[in-house]
């Protein structure tokens, strides 16, 4: 059963797989480019494990920002989190000692396939949510040791590297909306983002457009709950 398991939670995260080697890799470049080596890496992405977070980490780093401005800035980058997590309390629900990593190592990449993905006949949805969890934990923190490395090894300019995050978000969106022939929650997110960043601005809009998609999508599901069935 654990065989079993392990080889279904490896074939649904093989693409977070791909996109946490280069994404992890050019987080672990810009900590190297920074100054700081292996170690910093390793234990980043262990314990933080927080792709946009610890790109936002290095430039707090690199220009000695305080703590308190180290958390807001923290806070503003994960609240998406906040909206994940909520959404998840009656699939992590009774999950044990398994629960509190599970919610420490939620990702958006996570994230999308415990939702979307179905476990394997016989094996709880708690025990595949946990081994999601660890083997994207695991991907993320090789990506970025290895970036480290590479970035204090190899005799190349990394200018650009940073877009990689850009780039896996969209691939993200892309390939959802090929997947669902439902699209308005992806219309619903995007118009709610655009019209908050030009309300509020690229440094505050991030918190209001989280709680306006999460306010429009419950609309639009107790709107579509109410409809009579043919």
């Amino acid at each position: 059963m654990k065989k079993q398991l392990l080889k279904v939670a490896l074939r649904d995260t093989l693409p977070v797989l791909t996109g946490y080697l280069f994404l992890g890799a050019g987080f672990g470049i810009l900590l190297n480019e920074s100054g700081y080596g292996i170690g910093w890496a390793f234990f980043m992405a262990l314990f933080m494990f927080a792709g946009s977070g610890q790109y936002l980490a290095v430039s707090l780093l690199a220009s000695h920002a305080s703590l308190i401005s180290t958390a807001v800035a923290t806070l503003l980058v994960n609240a998406r989190h906040l909206f994940y997590g909520i959404s998840l309390i009656d699939t992590y629900k009774g999950a044990g000692k398994k629960k509190p990593y599970m919610i420490f190592g939620l990702t958006d990449e996570t994230y999308s396939l415990v939702t979307q993905n179905e476990p394997p006949k016989g094996v709880s949805r708690h025990s595949y949510c946990f081994t999601v969890t660890a083997l994207d934990h695991v991907y993320w923190i090789c990506g970025c040791v290895l970036g480290n490395v590479m970035g204090a090894t190899l005799p190349i300019s990394f200018e650009g590297v940073e877009f990689v995050l850009t780039a896996l978000f969209v691939t993200m969106f892309v390939e959802q909306w090929l997947a669902n022939k439902n699209h308005l929650p992806a219309l619903i997110g995007v118009m709610s983002t655009a019209l908050c960043l030009m309300l509020f601005g690229s440094e505050f809009f991030l918190i209001p457009s989280m709680a306006a998609i999460a306010l429009l999508l419950t609309i639009t599901r107790k709107t579509a709950r109410r409809k009579p069935y043919v």
